[in-house]
């Protein structure tokens, strides 16, 4: 999707605010982003739009996609609880209803763990989105895993693979990584075999 697109898919989130749009494509086109950059962002919304009938509230849901990488730094921590209150100040000057922003904050902070309760709604349609590049055929999925590696170029590679392997089997432990029906069917098998193909690479 191109910026203009993406521009477009910002003024449907919220009407009026162009400025902030280009303000958020900004952070995500950052030099030092390899893999949290605007192609993931156009991915995120892709797999919302696709999963939207699942959400309880997709407005929120749409306005979190577009703040949940809203800040990313490699060496933070704290990168979704600095995007959930970036989203609360530009929401609120664009008088956004109380109950929106504190919504949208909560699924931005979601996307730090992916586990999103059994009656989250919201959660389940964003954090699936947000993992469903985990599906993406065999040439994309390398795409993410290098660029992944690119984010994380400071790190020597024996502690690279140590720490990348560790998150790849916390995933492959997780009883389901897609919470909506829609998720599981659509991205489950294929988001584990390109998980398990990656931490042989890596382990081998």
């Amino acid at each position: 999707m191109s910026d203009e697109s993406l521009l477009a898919s910002w003024e449907a989130a919220l009407p009026g605010f162009p400025t902030f749009g280009v303000a958020l494509l900004e952070r995500y086109d950052e030099p030092t982003r390899r893999y949290h950059d605007s192609r993931h962002l156009t991915e995120v919304l892709a797999g919302v739009r696709l999963l939207g009938d699942h959400a309880a509230d997709l407005v929120s849901v749409r306005l979190a996609a577009w703040f949940h990488d809203a800040v990313y730094e490699v060496d933070r921590t704290d990168n979704e609880e600095q995007s959930a209150l970036l989203s609360a100040r530009m929401l609120e000057s664009a008088a956004v209803p109380a109950g929106v922003i504190a919504e949208v904050e909560r699924l931005v902070r979601l996307t730090a763990t992916h586990h999103p309760s059994g009656d989250d709604a919201n959660g389940a349609v964003l954090c699936d989105a947000d993992l469903a590049v985990l599906a993406s055929d065999r040439l994309r999925y390398a795409e993410y895993a290098a660029d992944v590696r690119a984010e994380y170029a400071a790190l020597d590679d024996a502690t690279f693979r140590s720490g990348r392997a560790g998150v790849l089997r916390h995933l492959l432990g997780q009883p389901s990584l897609f919470g909506t029906p829609e998720g599981r069917r659509r991205w489950e098998d294929a988001a584990r075999m390109n998980l398990r193909h990656e931490l042989a690479v890596l382990t081998t």
